[in-house]
């Protein structure tokens, strides 16, 4: 696991491992992912600023977010299918997140159920709206009664984006024709085969197929999914949310100022700055490029949260510097978990960590709150 110091090097092995149109899936963006190469760049050209004769014995990383002791500014951000990326996937990776000490987030398009996942620690839940309420209403009382205290209303995906990789990979292909293509791609990773494809069973959308009456196939859950989504997302959407969830609400899905004091007015507790790491619209905003001015523009009235983009420590520390209270990885922990399953979402985590309080120690910060402050905002 030493051999695995870095987000790329995860990455190698799950390319190695996943069938071709699962890593394709996975590490696609809309269109030519453009938007999605752009999280990566920006972030990682924003500039550090190294302090030197101070004393910078006892780092630490730890902090709170929405009432919850953190290890390290950090939650793992909702991904679809996870479980097909390892065996019972969102599980294994919600047990590193509590090993480490910080918060899982489960996919509304989960493998697992919530409450397979909740046995190991109430995650946070994301939420897609369809248009069926008395089934997202049913969803949130799952939620609530499985002990999630933490919602992720995603408001980005009225519509699927393009992905141009699911189409060349044979992911998008229907009939006999798809299915031969990916059996040959599933035999040529006989060890995922063996241990995903028939050890990690059932396949299915398990938070969908409860809603469906339960034993719908995986296919059928990710048709009525993509045929249910809500169209006609507003605050009202927000406002209806908040009415039936008692616990924190976070707005997914934030690009724009007035958007964002848009949730917040609503009944949001927080927003997350995300473009749904580069998946949905190509050509708009990288995360790292909008996240100062959003952040100052809600200043003092509610949580700050962003992803899309962030693979270092160096990361973690250049986005709280620009205001967000903590950052959240998806791709990262997806990897991490294609590669070596639990251990290496927990490897991806310590890499995490390590190299914050190096970023920590090298600019003159000793506690989140001063990175916060340095920065010119609020410590928390």
């Amino acid at each position: 696991m030493t051999a695995l110091p870095s987000y790329v090097d995860f990455r190698d092995v799950a390319r190695r491992r996943l069938p071709h149109f699962l890593f394709e899936y996975y590490d696609g963006a809309a269109f030519d992912g453009r938007t999605a190469e752009a999280n990566v760049r920006d972030f990682s050209l924003l500039p550090m600023e190294q302090r030197v004769l101070c004393d910078v014995g006892g780092v630490s990383t730890a902090t709170s977010l929405l009432g919850e002791a953190c290890a390290l500014p950090l939650a793992f951000s909702p991904i679809g299918l996870a479980g097909m990326a390892w065996r019972r996937g969102e599980v294994a990776a919600a047990a590193a997140a509590q090993a480490k000490g910080v918060p899982f987030s489960l996919s509304t398009t989960s493998v697992c159920d919530m409450a397979e996942v909740a046995d190991i620690a109430p995650p946070w839940f994301q939420l897609y709206m369809m248009r069926d309420r008395a089934f997202m209403a049913d969803m949130i009382d799952r939620a609530q009664a499985q002990g999630c205290r933490t919602l992720l209303l995603t408001v980005d995906l009225p519509v699927l984006g393009t992905r141009w990789r699911d189409a060349r990979s044979g992911l998008n292909q229907r009939g006999i024709g798809g299915a031969i293509w990916r059996a040959r791609q599933i035999a040529m990773r006989p060890g995922w085969a063996l241990s995903v494809g028939l050890g990690g069973k059932p396949h299915t959308l398990g938070n969908i197929s409860h809603g469906l009456g339960g034993g719908k196939s995986l296919a059928a859950c990710m048709a009525y999914t993509s045929s249910s989504l809500e169209t006609n997302l507003s605050p009202a959407t927000i406002e209806w949310v908040r009415s039936l969830w008692c616990g924190n609400l976070l707005v997914k899905g934030v690009l724009r100022e007035s958007d964002a004091l848009a949730a917040l007015s609503a009944g949001a507790d927080g927003i997350v700055i995300s473009n749904h790491g580069g998946r949905q619209l190509d050509g708009v905003p990288s995360t790292a490029s909008v996240l100062e001015r959003i952040s100052r523009a809600v200043t003092g009235r509610g949580v700050v949260l962003v992803d899309s983009g962030i693979r270092t420590g160096l990361d973690v520390y250049r986005a709280l510097a620009r205001g967000a209270d903590a950052v959240m990885v998806g791709r990262p922990w997806l990897f991490a978990l294609a590669a070596a399953g639990r251990v290496g979402v927990e490897k991806m985590v310590d890499n995490l960590q390590a190299d914050l309080r190096i970023a920590m120690a090298l600019s003159g910060t000793r506690s989140i709150a001063e990175i916060r402050m340095q920065g010119g905002f609020p410590a928390i």
